[in-house]
């Protein structure tokens, strides 16, 4: 089964509809293929592009020479809370009724989805028993800067996982993962938004399954400014993000260090498309909030880190701005820490940690405006390997937490 949750997406779901459907008939001939739409009640006929939208010529010959191979397309509106994670707790439910052998979900907003994406996804799951698969891409230096500043280092950090796209947006989940998920009780309003993508790789992480990687090349989708609207999603992701953290602290309280994940199918060499970022606009943010926000970061910081945040010199210029990986590290990690003391003010810790992120984003923006994404992704993993050799004072903050807690 593919899945796809939906929302305002005509434009592009016909292209993603048509390379699911070729991909799914064309590298598994043997299995009865089904395309699931879960849309949010879309005002510009989403789900009637999902239903008309062709195959392409050489998929209907395969077709009607080999009846079985006949595919469905289902689309409905889902229940409940608006948002992506609910859009595909629903696909969930779709594919346990159904008893698939596979899930592969996909993102309605790709233009870079090849027919080989559904065996790349799901091919690790049907034919290597494994039963999580996050995508590898060759994304842009500045596209993914959630990913890039806070959930790879802190999935790495924490669970010893080096799973580079925790919220890539397409994955591929067995059927026995499917049911587990839809066991779970930490599924929240946050997951049910945006949270849903990193929710589902930290829970197949904790709960004991098999993950692995799969190259899928470029991702060219509708990439967002981090200096724009990315907040909401920000709040959500990490919100989500910090809640596991607290659900599975006996076990990343044990973890030191970091592993590679397996990694399916061959390196692809591709430019990425450029993705265009405001980086004055990051730098007024964070100034901005060091007036509007500073009780608010005096509850969540150490005082040695909010004292070096409430340092952090404002250039004229964007270019000579400096926000220090490992102050970064700490204020996270502070924040993870708060976020989980019994009484905190959940939304507006998420609300305050918003301006210090775009305050990194700004750093590492000046940090690697003359370097090729290729340069930019050695300074990702330093700081990912600087995320793990912080990780003691995570612990230590951590621990001293529990502690007042339980006095």
């Amino acid at each position: 089964m593919v899945g796809i949750p939906s929302f305002g997406n005509a434009e592009t779901i016909g292209f993603v509809v048509r390379a699911a459907t070729a991909g799914m008939v064309q590298y598994f001939p043997d299995l009865k293929p089904i395309l699931v739409n879960s849309d949010g009640g879309s005002p510009d006929h989403t789900p009637r592009v999902v239903i008309t939208a062709e195959s392409p010529e050489y998929i209907e010959k395969i077709i009607l020479v080999s009846p079985r191979h006949k595919l469905q397309r289902i689309t409905f509106t889902y229940h409940g809370l608006s948002g992506k994670g609910t859009a595909v707790r629903a696909l969930f439910e779709v594919a346990r009724e159904l008893g698939v052998k596979a899930m592969v979900m996909v993102d309605s907003d790709l233009r870079s989805i090849a027919p080989e994406w559904i065996e790349l996804l799901a091919g690790p799951i049907l034919k290597g028993g494994y039963d999580f698969v996050a995508p590898l891409y060759a994304r842009f230096k500045y596209d993914g800067t959630i990913t890039n500043a806070i959930a790879y280092p802190l999935t790495r950090a924490l669970y010893g996982a080096r799973i580079r796209q925790p919220i890539g947006g397409e994955f591929a989940v067995s059927g026995d993962l499917v049911q587990r998920y839809l066991e779970l009780d930490s599924f929240d309003e946050l997951t049910a938004r945006f949270g849903i993508d990193v929710w589902m790789t930290h829970s197949a992480i904790n709960e004991g399954f098999a993950v692995c990687q799969t190259r899928l090349g470029a991702k060219i989708h509708d990439a967002k400014d981090p200096a724009g609207n990315l907040g909401p999603m920000f709040r959500q992701v990490v919100g989500t993000l910090f809640a596991l953290a607290g659900r599975y602290q006996d076990r990343w309280l044990k973890v030191r260090g970091s592993h590679s994940i397996p990694e399916y199918g061959f390196e692809r060499v591709i430019a990425p498309e450029v993705v265009e970022v405001n980086h004055a606009k990051l730098v007024d943010n964070f100034e901005t909030a060091r007036l509007s926000q500073a009780d608010a970061w005096a509850q969540i910081l150490s005082p040695d880190q909010l004292d070096r945040v409430m340092s952090v010199e404002i250039p004229s210029e964007p270019g000579a701005f400096h926000f220090p990986a490992d102050l970064w590290i700490r204020c996270l990690y502070d924040a993870l820490v708060a976020y989980n003391r019994p009484g905190t003010d959940r939304e507006r810790l998420l609300a305050a940690l918003t301006p210090l992120y775009f305050g990194r984003t700004a750093g590492f923006i000046a940090e690697t405006i003359e370097m090729t994404t290729d340069q930019a992704e050695r300074v990702i993993e330093a700081v990912a390997r600087e995320f793990e050799e912080l990780k003691p004072y995570l612990v230590t903050r951590w621990r001293e937490m529990r502690a007042q807690t339980a006095g």
